[in-house]
């Protein structure tokens, strides 16, 4: 009998450790290959750890409730099977780069660290600033003062990471505008007030997470929307025509959600330019099209799942995809990689019977599609006898980009085209060579 290390495995990128929420088996627990072992929580997804062999689970290492570092000794098995050559190299090779991971993230912490030790723990007025926040005013020039007049929004007021992005922000506004000097500014920030009977709802871990990604994204990048409408009559018939075939031949419900992947993929084939993302002052044209679709969990919170190399299946299996992400997604049965790597998203405004919106951007992706609810109206039709009003079903499209590298003529090239894929579409379209 051999016995393995279950280590806690790389969780998606940037994420280096994770919470041990709850185990699914105690030692002595015999589990197969690929059985759930442990539920984690991280700052991007909740997850299920499987078991990486068949055997029996001699020791579990780390609490329930306690933090464990990617790459970390989480739980022993024991397992009669005995690993390839080529699986044991493979297992090295994702140890070391996790080790990498680990070391690149210490080195940070250190210089972190060595940065804050220059500054006081405390502004004239007593306001604690932890190394963060210290390291950060020292690298940007920010001083005792501005942080002494900076009303916090931590806990007791404590100055946070987030507090000295606005000072930053502000600074930036005030050099280009040639405002007034940041003190001023910053004194001048408005903070929510409680009134007698308000009731205070603390964040939950995601809706924080969802709050801090949403402000990243707006600061990152300046936000252009594009609206189009689009003329779905010939569509919604199609498809209310076949649902039921569709059910029936494939086992699958057909939603407007894999037709919207589709034409949106189909799109992005022919306007590569818009399938990118911005590193620095370099643009990254994304050989794949993954495309995220926002689904609300029932908890009010929302997650992204991903539909890897959407151009690369048909409409049946899209259909497949999009619902089991989705039931997956609202159970919490995701894994780590299926909510990171996309490309571009599609956010559906119409489950609420909305019309339209304005989506943020999903950093860092540099566009993202908004759909409106179908809606019947009157359209003035032209035939070659005359124009006329017909009574059509209507949807509003709606695009969010990036106009560091997404010019409103390439925009509204591809959102015409969603629009025509859409107001013409068949799943039996063809692929240009």
């Amino acid at each position: 009998m051999a016995r393995m290390n279950i280590v806690l495995p790389a969780m998606g990128e940037g994420v280096i450790e994770a919470t041990i929420n709850k185990w699914l088996v105690g030692e002595g627990t015999v589990v197969k290959e690929d059985d759930p072992i442990v539920e984690v929580a991280t700052d991007k997804v909740d997850s299920e750890v499987p078991a990486p062999v068949e055997g029996t689970i001699v020791s579990i290492l780390v609490k329930e409730g306690s933090v464990a570092k990617i790459g970390e000794i989480i739980a022993i098995i024991e397992s009669n099977i005995t690993l390839s050559a080529d699986e044991s190299v493979k297992i090295e090779k994702e140890v070391e780069r996790i080790r990498e991971t680990i070391e690149e993230v210490r080195v940070e912490k250190k210089e972190v660290t060595d940065l804050s030790l220059d500054m006081k723990s405390r502004t004239p007025s007593g306001k604690f600033i932890s190394p963060l926040v210290r390291s950060i005013a020292a690298k940007e020039g920010i001083s005792y003062a501005d942080l002494d007049i900076l009303q916090g929004s931590g806990m007791d007021g404590r100055i946070t990471k987030d507090d000295i992005n606005k000072i930053l922000d502000t600074r930036k506004a005030a050099e280009t505008a040639r405002q007034v000097p940041i003190r001023e500014v910053v004194s001048e920030m408005p903070t929510a007030s409680n009134s007698s009977g308000d009731e205070i709802i603390p964040m939950d871990r995601i809706r924080k997470l969802i709050a801090d990604h949403m402000v990243l994204s707006k600061r990152t990048s300046p936000h252009v929307t594009s609206f189009i409408d689009a003329d779905v009559t010939r569509l919604m018939n199609w498809r209310n025509a076949s649902k039921e075939k569709f059910l029936a031949a494939h086992g699958q419900k057909l939603t407007l959600t894999p037709i919207f992947i589709d034409a949106v993929a189909r799109a992005l084939y022919e306007f590569p330019m818009v399938n990118i993302s911005v590193d620095g002052t370099n643009i990254i044209r994304k050989k794949n099209i993954n495309i995220g679709m926002a689904t609300a969990l029932p908890d009010g919170n929302l997650i992204v799942p991903v539909i890897k190399n959407a151009n690369e299946k048909n409409l049946t299996g899209l259909a497949k995809a999009v619902n089991d992400l989705a039931d997956r997604a609202r159970n919490n049965k995701l894994k780590p990689d299926e909510i990171t790597g996309g490309t571009f998203t599609i956010t559906n405004f119409g489950s609420y019977n909305n019309l339209a919106g304005t989506p943020i951007i999903n950093q860092p992706q540099a566009a993202i599609l908004g759909t409106g609810v179908v809606k019947k109206m009157p359209a003035v039709i032209e035939t070659p006898d005359g124009d006329m009003i017909a009574i059509r079903q209507i949807m509003i499209l709606s695009m969010s980009y990036d106009h560091r590298v997404i010019d409103g003529a390439l925009a509204g090239k591809f959102l015409h085209r969603v629009k025509a894929i859409l107001e013409n579409y068949s799943p039996d379209l063809t692929w240009p060579e």
